[in-house]
């Protein structure tokens, strides 16, 4: 069931960052968070998170953006995270052919670790390191294209971490995918009569009778809150 949200409130979402290790992730993190970049930044270890603040068609969101690593033997560590995403970047680096053969592979292991519908999902292919000089291209325009049709994959866009070159319009661009299939699975549950409208007010009559739940029974030992940390990461 989904819900129709009530205006000039701020969105929260999650956004997962994947691909293979040293395509540049987190300078795509840092630079669209703080506008920094380190050339020389160091391999992510597990996962680490930011938050940033954007705007996008008048509405103010919250995006929780986790960068994780890329290695194969981070994957233990990565892949719990990824429950609850509300947008996914699969990233490449322009000059590296096998960072984008392996788009695929990611795109799946996210697909089966956050248990998600493929074609229900915002997904987002970036492709870094535009600053590179043409001839250092590794992946060209015609596969890129032929990859992102038969993936189902709508939005393309190339970024340079480097240069700030689109680092804004990749987030922007996902915020707009999710907003699009939100608005799509919205006007789908409201022709079913499965939504609920937090705009307007409820009334509940007065003789109608409903059973309560009481918490923190002291017959229970199961605590009623829990707490998720995160795990400490270097720069990717």
């Amino acid at each position: 069931m989904t819900s129709m949200r009530p205006p000039n409130k701020t969105i929260l979402l999650k956004v997962v960052i994947l691909g293979d290790g040293g395509v540049g992730k987190s300078c795509l993190m840092n630079r669209f968070v703080s506008n920094r970049y380190d050339e020389n930044s160091f391999h992510t270890i597990g996962v680490e998170f930011m938050n940033k603040d954007l705007e996008v068609d008048g509405e103010k969101y919250t995006l929780q953006i986790w960068d994780t690593a890329g290695q194969e033997r981070f994957r233990a560590l990565r892949t719990p995270f990824y429950r609850g995403s509300d947008i996914c970047l699969l990233c490449f680096a322009l000059n590296d052919h096998i960072s984008f053969r392996a788009l695929g592979q990611w795109k799946d292991e996210f697909i089966k670790y956050a248990d998600i519908k493929n074609n229900q999902f915002p997904f987002i292919a970036v492709g870094n390191k535009a600053d590179i000089a043409p001839s250092q291209r590794d992946t060209t325009s015609d596969q890129i294209n032929e990859w992102c049709e038969d993936n189902k994959i709508t939005n393309y866009i190339e970024t340079s971490s480097k240069t700030a070159t689109n680092v804004t319009e990749a987030f922007s661009m996902a915020v707009k995918q999710w907003k699009k299939l939100e608005k799509q699975t919205e006007r789908e549950l409201r022709d079913q009569g499965d939504t609920i409208d937090l705009t307007k007010g409820v009334t509940i009559p007065q003789n109608r009778l409903c059973c309560s739940t009481s918490f923190g029974d002291s017959r229970s030992n199961s605590p009623a809150i829990t707490a998720r940390g995160g795990n400490q990461a270097y720069a990717d």
